[in-house]
């Protein structure tokens, strides 16, 4: 459909649950616009459509003029003034990302769901919609998208890229393709910290969708592969220029599959907010990172440090089996029971082998937690991080406070502290929190009684699509401890003005419970996860490689340096070593290579390739 497809959404006539799922489901769907109308007896479009709005990322929201006089009737105190309309509309637009169209006009509403009404209100050259009332009303929508890619839009056409077959798009993908010159092109092109303009995004929903992307990417391996569950990662691998992206985001399912085992299976494209909400009515919990708006398909993938893994381990240490696409385009299943090889190797160096298009992942039961957020003003820097890795690392497994500085100003820093205390007794939290608070003056604090649902909803990154621009820097380093000598270089780097910003993360307890060796995810002995964000590499690398030498490994999910030596960092030879007898097993053509690849090449050709 060259001038795009949508739904129509009768406010009068359906349940506001039911709109907003409708809506959710169009969008997941890959349709490009929802138009809610509407108003005897009902409820008000504009309402609806802020609530469409917040609960979408991508999809365009109109909202229809139906029922909004030309000018106040006196006689009906009922009816609103034109003005205030038109500033809510304006407010709308605003907090939406510039998703709003308000019709008359923006687009034509097709007299019934068959094609020739679709063909028929296509020739008004703007949007077409159909009138929904079920989610199978949604799916037949898309249905009746016919795609000519050929005959797409000159200005689409216009910005295509070179070196993409955009006419060999396989049909069962064809709804859901975004090329730069759609209008849902902003808000998938980006990740949350790194600026993209890939040449095509592949929206898949299914098992049989995601391996058409990847027989499609095959035909373009002269082009970087990105994959995308939620666009969170510092390293922003989920991107690119000029090539491929597979986004599975709307693979988003959460479901419990068996209670007795606390077993729930979850789609790659879910955000931990949306799994945590999901687990809520049970009173469990799955941790995760610490960004409710994180997607499971890469954290789960790559380890997942967050504030429960003190207690429950890391987030891949629950799970229990993972579903995913092969470079072959083939289903597979991997479990301690079903190629336990590869199951391995998923759980932690999971971006090598295939897109993961399911997880099955064991909850633990969980009550309300304490939620902290302290800021301290601190003189000495490395005085204050030494005496935070002293507290943190004596902290019970129930208390995890993640740390962030940035540079001083006047002589004087401010530390962030913020995190859980896995305990609902407001005398346990307060005493578990006040080693920390004594690191320095307090001059902000909130601390609240949570449920984990609602922790995950505060730290979530909102529904506006990631705009992140340029290349991020960060770098990443493991440590057992914050020795004097470490938080001396890291005070260092701080004030060396290369680095912007210094975080830390609490590891340890359950976390080093999990043997060496269980699992690809390497230095279960770390006490810490250090992280250090920048504007220039060669000004953070300045600052921050003397103390990088005194780690003992590295966190890849927060590490942008893709050269060779970052994988020897993060994973022992012996580790490193299976990997690549494991990536010459499942992807010898080495497809995904774009997100730490372990190149499965012999030695000397990967000398070789280097040397060039």
């Amino acid at each position: 459909m060259d001038v795009g497809l949508g739904v129509l959404l009768d406010a009068a006539r359906l349940p506001g649950a039911r709109l907003t799922d409708l809506a959710v489901r169009a969008e997941q769907r890959g349709l490009d616009l929802v138009v809610v109308g509407g108003v005897q007896g009902g409820l008000d479009p504009l309402t609806v459509a802020a609530w469409v709005a917040g609960a979408t990322s991508r999809i365009l929201v109109g909202v229809a003029d139906a029922g909004v006089p030309p000018a106040p009737d006196t006689g009906d105190p009922e009816q609103p003034f034109p003005f205030v309309v038109d500033k809510s509309l304006d407010g709308l637009g605003l907090l939406s990302g510039d998703r709003l169209l308000r019709g008359p006009g923006a687009w034509s509403v097709a007299v019934d769901s068959t094609i020739d009404a679709v063909k028929a209100a296509a020739g008004a050259g703007v949007p077409v919609v159909v009138a929904v009332r079920t989610v199978h009303d949604v799916d037949r929508v898309v249905e009746l998208r016919v795609v000519d890619h050929a005959r797409r839009p000159a200005s689409v056409r216009a910005r295509r890229m070179p070196g993409i077959d955009y006419e060999g798009v396989p049909d069962v993908l064809a709804a859901g393709v975004v090329e730069p010159g759609d209008s849902a092109y902003r808000s998938v092109a980006s990740t949350y910290m790194r600026g993209g303009a890939p040449g095509l995004v592949l929206r898949a929903t299914t098992v049989e969708e995601v391996a058409a992307a990847i027989t499609f990417a095959r035909r373009h391996t002269d082009l970087p592969l990105g994959v995308r569950s939620g666009g969170h990662g510092f390293s922003g691998r989920s991107t690119n220029h000029g090539g491929l992206v597979v986004d599975v985001g709307g693979m988003d399912g959460v479901e419990v599959i068996d209670p007795d085992r606390r077993l729930v299976r979850v789609g790659p494209g879910a955000s931990w907010k949306r799994v945590a909400t999901a687990l809520r009515p049970y009173g469990w919990a799955i941790g995760s990172g610490d960004a409710g708006g994180v997607g499971v398909g890469g954290l789960a993938t790559a380890g997942g440090i967050g504030f429960l893994s003190r207690k429950q381990g890391l987030t891949i240490d629950r799970v229990r089996a993972v579903e995913l696409v092969l470079a072959d385009g083939s289903p597979i299943r991997a479990s301690d029971d079903e190629n336990p090889d590869l199951f391995w190797a998923l759980r932690g160096a999971g971006a090598n082998f295939g897109v993961a298009t399911a997880f099955e992942i064991e909850a633990e039961p969980i009550g309300d937690v304490g939620w902290a957020s302290l800021a301290l003003v601190v003189d000495d820097v490395a005085e204050a991080l030494e005496h935070y890795g002293r507290v943190a690392s004596e902290a019970p497994r129930d208390t995890t406070l993640f740390m962030m500085i940035g540079p001083p100003r006047g002589g004087r820093s401010v530390m962030q502290l913020y995190g859980v205390v896995d305990n609902a007794d407001p005398d346990t939290i307060i005493s578990r929190l006040t080693p920390f608070a004594r690191i320095g003056p307090i001059v902000q604090q909130s601390v609240t009684v949570s449920a984990y649902a609602d922790v995950m909803d505060m730290t979530d990154t909102g529904p506006g699509g990631h705009q992140g621009v340029g290349e991020p820097v960060a770098r990443s380093t493991l440590f057992r401890e914050f020795t004097p000598e470490v938080a001396r270089l890291a005070a260092d780097a701080v004030a060396s003005g290369g680095v912007g910003i210094l975080s830390v993360r609490q590891m340890g307890g359950a976390i080093a419970d999990v043997p060496e060796g269980a699992t690809a995810f390497s230095h279960r002995d770390a006490g810490f996860a250090v992280a250090v964000l920048g504007s220039n590499a060669r000004r953070v690398d300045a600052a921050w490689d003397p103390v990088r030498g005194l780690g003992i490994g590295s966190y890849l999910s927060f590490e942008t340096d893709q050269s060779p030596e970052r994988l020897g960092d993060a994973f022992p030879p012996p580790v490193l070593d299976r990997l690549r007898e494991l990536k010459r097993r499942y992807d010898p053509g080495f497809l995904f290579r774009d997100n730490f690849p372990i190149d499965p090449r012999p030695a000397d050709a990967r000398l070789e390739e280097t040397a060039r």
